[in-house]
């Protein structure tokens, strides 16, 4: 060890043997910090790197605070508090429509989900009483050239 040719292990203190109050105050704003400032839109879970909404022109103008948000992949999963399969959401949604005064809800749906299963989500949203439902699409990138489809 390199401590032994000058004697210097003698002159190192021992590590406390206690935990003070400072390591617990450390401890509790940490706790804080990722409470307020952890954010379910940073990272949604399961949404992978994949994940692209619809292209529209006009999005930004049409765009609209929604109260609750939906994630849909093209795998027919849906992310609203956790992964949702078609029952537990049509119950989700009615749970949390009871909860709000003028129910809103965005639905961010990747670019290759089938219409037919938005129509479905839509629906299904509109029937357990969401006042407001809105599609998410992104503007499409400026110097980007339009290719018919």
């Amino acid at each position: 060890m390199i401590t032994r040719p000058l004697d210097l292990a003698t002159k190192l203190r021992l590590p406390p043997r206690s935990l003070d109050a400072l390591f617990f105050v450390n401890v509790g704003l940490l706790g804080l910090f990722f409470l307020f400032f952890g954010s379910r839109f940073v990272l949604a879970p399961g949404l992978g790197l994949d994940f692209r909404m619809p292209e529209l022109a006009g999005a930004q103008a049409g765009a609209a605070m929604t109260q609750r948000v939906i994630s849909v992949l093209p795998s027919g999963q849906i992310f609203a508090d956790g992964l949702l399969n078609k029952a537990q959401l049509r119950a989700w949604l009615k749970s949390e429509a009871g909860k709000l005064k003028q129910p809103s809800l965005l639905v961010r749906a990747d670019a290759r989900v089938p219409l037919s299963e938005l129509a479905d989500i839509v629906s299904a949203a509109n029937e357990a009483g969401f006042v407001r439902v809105r599609v998410g699409a992104e503007e499409p990138a400026a110097g980007k050239a339009e290719t018919p489809r």
